[in-house]
């Protein structure tokens, strides 16, 4: 295997890659104009402010943005960073604010809920999923250059500081240990692949994964460690304060870095009860995003892991990952290309007998401290699932000449939360920019007025078709636009976000226009939505950002060729040949967010958006 690029949590300076290797690419993508930037703020601000506060707003931009004024100083700043051509840092995701992992910050996808008779179909198929994914890894590896974000997808962690969270990678040259963490009931495994997986060999053999999950299986009965796995679900201050404590001990060391080193995880989650919704899409999407709580398989979770998948017994099975590393697009094809794997027919007996792997159990060692901190994990975990509130929802595809089916969804979420409570809010789309900016992430923002526009003509009695027909379409390719500029890498907020960075390191105050409740207004992202295109039919799970806002996830499934067109499907059905499935997240703690009744409307504006394009 040779000598790990790790040690215990942190990395050992990494070895130089070999004289072979190129340098990492440096991005073309400079830093945006200044000016431009600021013009796209007051644009977001102007639907979601009052007239007084809108002047307030523009003459705080004008100071800032003055000749001499702090705004060209900290965008010069800002240039002198390298490399050249200057760029903007990393998205810092949640470094500030310190929130669980679960809901908060990690994203969910649930696949089609599988259909198995007992336990032996479920290990059958985890067998086969980790071969699957192990194949899409060796497949990628092959391309030249290889993707960027190898390194810190497969093999990859976070890890709890004191301050922020440092996401740890296998150094570029370097390759993980060939072997994945298995866990059940709260314990777990280190599984090896037995060479499978490695750079320049196939995947591992079903044949020998599923000797290895049946001896695990039988090992893990209730109650037979301590939950560990609870303290990753907790407030990242209160984990990184813990795990301090706990990598103390050597132990713990090896069982920690054993699963920060590890490709992926795969969590065997016992069977939830139907009568609690487990195998209807609700309950399924309570699974993936957060594990049900203590009683159930939170206790399974690594949520520090860069990538977990999830098959349940009862047939719920998804992917929980981390989006500061890993973007949906990417995990959506990673997950497809493992179900075809999954259906692709047994190739018989080898012709000699696979190697026998054999689980390594993961054993820790806690403390007085730590047995007191697992238990406020228990009721953590058991607060959140009882708070976080999902519906799940099919329709028919949408479609326009010419227009993108992404940009007219976010549309229609403008309009069905403008009806549902009268305004307009400030909404975000996480987007991935590793075509120009690997690694790295943006914020996408809708066009507010054109939005505006569009949902008061359609609450409008008077208002023509022709007019709502003309309204929609440019509020579509407004969309459309500011898409292409953030895909591009001059979007705003990383812009801006950039500036405030500048400022701290700096040890420069904040700009006012910073503080001003205008800025906090148009950051306080009560909308948070993803969309992504997959062939499988996957429900795509995100959670709120803000206690009172909304977590909307939206899967464009495409329609494989000679299907049937799509109608609306049963819940719990089979995956339908081409639409939108769409989750809707919220908590119960703010009663004027119900997942129900948006999401209901949000079907009805889809409706009428499609008539529109339709008839129109």
């Amino acid at each position: 295997m040779g000598r790990s690029p790790w040690v215990w949590g942190r990395r050992r300076a990494p070895r130089a890659p070999p004289p072979s290797a190129p340098p990492p690419p440096v991005s073309p993508v400079p830093v945006p104009s200044l000016w431009v930037t600021l013009r796209r703020l007051l644009g977001a601000l102007e639907p979601l402010l009052s007239r007084a506060e809108r002047g307030r707003a523009r003459r705080l931009v004008r100071e800032f943005g003055a000749p001499g004024g702090e705004g060209p100083r900290l965008h010069q700043r800002l240039q002198s960073l390298g490399p050249a051509p200057p760029r903007l840092p990393e998205w810092p995701w949640v470094s500030s604010e310190r929130l669980p992992l679960p809901v908060h910050t990690s994203v969910g996808l649930m696949l089609p809920r599988q259909d198995w008779e007992d336990w032996r179909g479920q290990l059958g198929f985890a067998a086969r999923l980790i071969a699957g994914v192990i194949d899409f890894r060796l497949q990628l590896q092959r391309c030249d250059p290889p993707e960027l974000w190898l390194q810190a997808a497969f093999g990859g962690c976070r890890v709890p500081g004191p301050r922020r969270d440092e996401v740890l990678r296998v150094p570029l040259g370097a390759q993980p240990p060939p072997c994945v963490t298995v866990s059940r009931n709260g314990q777990f495994f280190q599984v090896p692949l037995g060479g499978g997986g490695a750079e320049g060999e196939g995947p591992p053999p079903v044949a020998s994964l599923l000797p290895a999950l049946d001896w695990l299986r039988g090992r893990t009965g209730r109650g037979g460690g301590p939950p560990v796995g609870l303290l990753t679900g907790q407030h990242r201050k209160m984990w990184g304060r813990v795990y301090g404590i706990m990598m103390r001990d050597r132990l713990n060391r090896d069982s920690i870095g054993r699963i920060q080193r590890s490709l992926f995880a795969l969590s065997l989650d016992s069977p939830v009860l139907a009568g609690a919704g487990g195998r209807d899409p609700v309950g399924g999407a309570k699974q993936v995003l957060h594990g049900g709580g203590a009683g159930a398989n939170s206790a399974n979770r690594w949520f520090d892991k860069t990538l977990q998948f999830i098959v349940g017994e009862d047939g719920t099975c998804g992917v929980v990952y981390d989006p500061a590393v890993i973007d949906g697009a990417v995990v959506a094809e990673m997950v497809d290309h493992a179900l075809d794997f999954c259906r692709r027919p047994d190739p018989g007996p080898a012709p000699q007998a696979p190697p026998i792997l054999s689980p390594q159990r993961l054993r820790f060692s806690i403390g007085p401290e730590t047995a007191n901190e697992l238990e406020r994990a228990k009721r953590h975990l058991d607060s959140l699932a009882a708070d976080v509130r999902v519906h799940c929802s099919a329709h028919p595809p949408l479609g326009g000449e010419g227009l993108s089916p992404e940009a007219i969804v976010q549309v229609a979420l403008q309009v069905a939360f403008y009806r549902t409570h009268g305004s307009l809010c400030a909404s975000c789309e996480p987007t991935s920019l590793r075509h120009v900016l690997p690694g790295c992430s943006d914020l996408l923002r809708p066009p507010g007025p054109p939005c505006l526009a569009l949902a008061r003509a359609l609450g409008d009695p008077q208002a023509q078709p022709e007019l709502q027909g003309a309204l929609l379409r440019e509020a579509v390719e407004a969309q459309t636009r500011h898409a292409r500029e953030v895909l591009s890498g001059a979007g705003p907020e990383r812009h801006l976000q950039g500036l405030r960075l500048a400022a701290q390191s700096g040890g420069d105050p904040l700009p006012r226009l910073f503080l001003d409740p205008a800025y906090v207004t148009a950051t306080h992202f009560r909308l948070c939505s993803m969309q992504v295109r997959s062939r499988a039919g996957c429900w795509f799970l995100r959670g709120p950002l803000v206690p009172d806002g909304y977590g909307v996830g939206v899967g464009h499934v495409l329609p494989p060729s000679g299907s049937a067109p799509f109608g609306h499907a049963p819940l719990g059905g089979p995956a339908p040949p081409g639409g939108l499935l769409v989750t809707v997240t919220s908590f119960a703690c703010c009663p004027r967010t119900d997942p129900e009744k948006f999401g209901g409307e949000l079907g009805g504006v889809l409706d009428t958006l499609r008539g529109l394009l339709g008839g129109h």
